[in-house]
């Protein structure tokens, strides 16, 4: 068992305390995080989104996929069937691993780190937020980096509130900005 699945077991029973849960099966929980990148103009290069493929892979610890753009649109210069970013969907053991790697080791060097911000809940107790580049992770070597990116992680929940989901998380050690905003 990951260290953060044994810091969720321990957090439960206080966690149900403070949100008013009586049934055992409504305790809010991790459900999957997604990793996303968009390709944007990269998105041509097929040798540049291997390799943006292979790093969310590296810090994943999973298989990233490339999406595909379903229609063409020609505002976004997207053709249909085109390369438009990179996914990668974790769950169970992936997923714990990765949420204490994000907590414990990246989100720390990120230079000038204030938090995460507080606003990233969607009402549906999900929560998003984005990274300017990947070179924070352990994994990931310079050198082997054809050009910097960001990334999206979406942090889904199986909770419907967002105060719940905000508990769970900063329970399990997510670093949010002081204050409001």
């Amino acid at each position: 068992m990951s260290r953060m699945k044994q810091k969720y077991n321990d957090i439960v029973p206080a966690l149900r305390e403070e949100c008013g849960i009586k049934n055992a099966m409504q305790t809010p929980k991790l459900e999957k995080i997604v990793i996303s990148v968009g390709a944007g103009e990269e998105g041509k290069d097929s040798k540049l989104i291997e390799n943006m493929r292979e790093t969310i892979s590296l810090i994943a610890g999973q298989k990233a996929v490339i999406v595909n753009a379903k229609k063409s649109v020609a505002g976004f210069k997207a053709r249909e069937g085109s390369p438009s970013g990179i996914r990668v969907t974790l769950r169970g053991e992936n997923m714990y691993n990765f949420f204490d790697k994000l907590v414990s080791i990246a989100l720390p060097r990120v230079k000038d780190f204030r938090g995460t911000p507080r606003k990233g809940f969607d009402g549906r107790g999900n929560y998003n937020f984005g990274l300017t580049e990947q070179l924070m992770f352990p994994e990931v070597v310079f050198d082997n980096i054809i050009k910097t990116h960001g990334m999206n992680i979406t942090i889904v929940t199986t909770t419907e509130d967002d105060k719940e989901a905000f508990m769970l998380l900063e329970k399990l050690g997510m670093p949010f900005a002081k204050g409001r905003n």
